[in-house]
């Protein structure tokens, strides 16, 4: 938890308020969006920072570029471009210096070795090493989260139920514009999680044996 308290105040005060930004693009390919963000940079950052489904996809960089970037999304046919409030252009460039202070803490830390594999949002690949935990967690302050390839991965490995745990549904959302034939639950409270329990029971009940 030091850590996540850390990470999260050096993202802060990495870029000063106002001069970065983040926007939600919906209807476009990621890489119709980077495309985007290619033709609006002009000089400044900005790149993909969420590639969250098929069809939406947030931005992040320097406020100016951003807006730019907004603008010809728009033109290019998106559904909805908008500027997101949220206080740091997160999983950017810009973030560079918080990642450099981020180094000093993470390398300060033992990392055991995990008890299962984890699908890494930076690579959207398995690993099982505590060392390879600590290099994602530092890679991914400004590399872009890429969670429509980080579902994909987990399904093409037999995953078929997904546990979403934490306030609202928006990666339940998420996961049903990847994919539809997977079953997702939400864990919010003392009451969602025996919910979700009696709902996982009884899908492995229904599951055809293998």
């Amino acid at each position: 938890m030091k850590l996540v308290r850390q990470r999260g105040r050096y993202m802060q005060e990495a870029v000063p308020a106002g001069e970065g930004a983040m926007a939600a693009i919906l209807g476009l390919s990621p890489a119709d969006v980077a495309e985007v963000c290619k033709k609006a940079a002009g000089g400044d950052v900005v790149s993909p920072a969420n590639l969250n489904s098929p069809e939406q996809t947030v931005i992040a960089g320097d406020a100016t570029a951003v807006k730019r970037a907004v603008e010809i999304a728009s033109q290019a046919g998106a559904k909805r471009a908008v500027i997101l409030a949220v206080s740091a252009p997160f999983h950017c460039s810009l973030l560079a210096p918080a990642q450099k202070r981020l180094e000093a803490d993470l390398r300060a830390v033992k990392f055991s070795t995990p008890r299962f594999p984890i699908i890494t949002n930076v690579d959207a690949e398995a690993i099982t090493s505590g060392d390879e935990a600590r290099e994602s967690l530092l890679r991914q302050v400004t590399m872009p989260v890429r969670w429509l390839e980080s579902v994909r991965e987990m399904i093409e490995q037999g995953v078929n139920i997904f546990v979403e745990v934490g306030p609202g549904k928006v990666l339940s959302g998420l996961l049903r514009q990847i994919d539809r034939s997977v079953r997702c639950f939400n864990v919010e409270d003392a009451s969602s999680l025996q919910a979700t329990l009696d709902k996982i029971t009884q899908a492995r009940a229904e599951a055809p044996e293998s």
